[in-house]
């Protein structure tokens, strides 16, 4: 993640908190009063922004020593030591809700992609995010989803083109959207198209574009869809996979399944600050 951006994000996160101070430390303690404190896995999780967190108390106070025990992308068990800190206690406590929010946000993310990407290790297919993150926390989301080996879809509206259902509804048929995107867009961008039956998948492909996306199709309808556009076209099948039909989904043949759950309902992993 890109050191600046990382910098003023953790910035803004702290003066939300902060923006009138810590009344309650502030009243308990003194500048001069030190001590350490670490954080602790209460559930099994993979590890995912522990040094973030640890950014998040630099960046408040330069001076807050830092040490972490655990990678991300590692499997941690319930009991399990995460991040030590130490320096002066007015800064560890206000830069604790801020950097254990992140943490655990970023853990849940990665684990519950962990265990999608599990289901599937076996099968040529990606898993992979969608826009459906967090205001503000779309890069760490990603990020998270990365770590537990999943991939990234788009990051903004501009990353690439995707043809959805209201853009064909208003252009009036997918080679019509097509067309004019072609007429707009930069050649270095590929073209996605949504199409929601085999009809929409035919003219996709006849279209020529380099993905389909696959929206909210019954097992049936997809292996139908792969016999029609398989090698014509990168297929992605979306909307409505969960773990439950998740392989069944992917031993249809396509090659992507993008997952918003993996963003917008990761439960956070319960991880908690002891001071020390």
């Amino acid at each position: 993640m890109d050191d600046l951006f990382l910098r003023e994000a953790i910035k803004s996160f702290l003066k939300e908190d902060l923006s009138q101070g810590d009344i309650t430390s502030d009243a308990i303690f003194q500048t001069a009063d030190v001590g350490g404190a670490v954080f602790i896995a209460k559930s099994p999780l993979i590890c995912a922004g522990v040094e973030i967190a640890a950014q998040v108390f630099k960046t408040l106070n330069p001076a807050i020593n830092c040490r972490s025990f655990a990678n991300d992308g590692r499997q941690i068990s319930v009991g399990d030591k995460l991040l030590e800190i130490s320096g002066p206690v007015l800064d560890l406590l206000k830069a604790e809700r801020v950097a254990l929010n992140l943490c655990q946000r970023l853990c849940g993310i990665a684990t519950l992609t962990s265990s999608y990407v599990n289901k599937v290790a076996d099968l040529p297919v990606k898993i992979v995010d969608t826009r459906k993150t967090t205001p503000g926390l779309r890069r760490f989301e990603k990020y998270a989803v990365r770590v537990g080996g999943g991939h990234n879809h788009r990051f903004s509206l501009g990353d690439g083109v995707l043809i959805k259902d209201n853009h064909i509804a208003a252009a009036g048929s997918i080679g019509q959207a097509v067309k004019k995107v072609r007429a707009f867009a930069p050649h270095t961008l590929k073209i996605e198209v949504e199409a929601e039956d085999l009809s929409q998948v035919m003219e996709a492909v006849d279209c020529g574009v380099d993905i389909i996306l696959l929206d909210n199709m019954s097992i049936h309808m997809l292996n139908d869809a792969v016999n029609i556009a398989k090698g014509q076209a990168i297929l992605e099948a979306s909307g409505g996979i969960n773990l439950l039909n998740l392989r069944e989904t992917a031993e249809t043949g396509v090659d992507i399944i993008s997952i918003g759950a993996l963003t917008h309902s990761a439960p956070a992993s319960d991880i908690s600050m002891k001071m020390l």
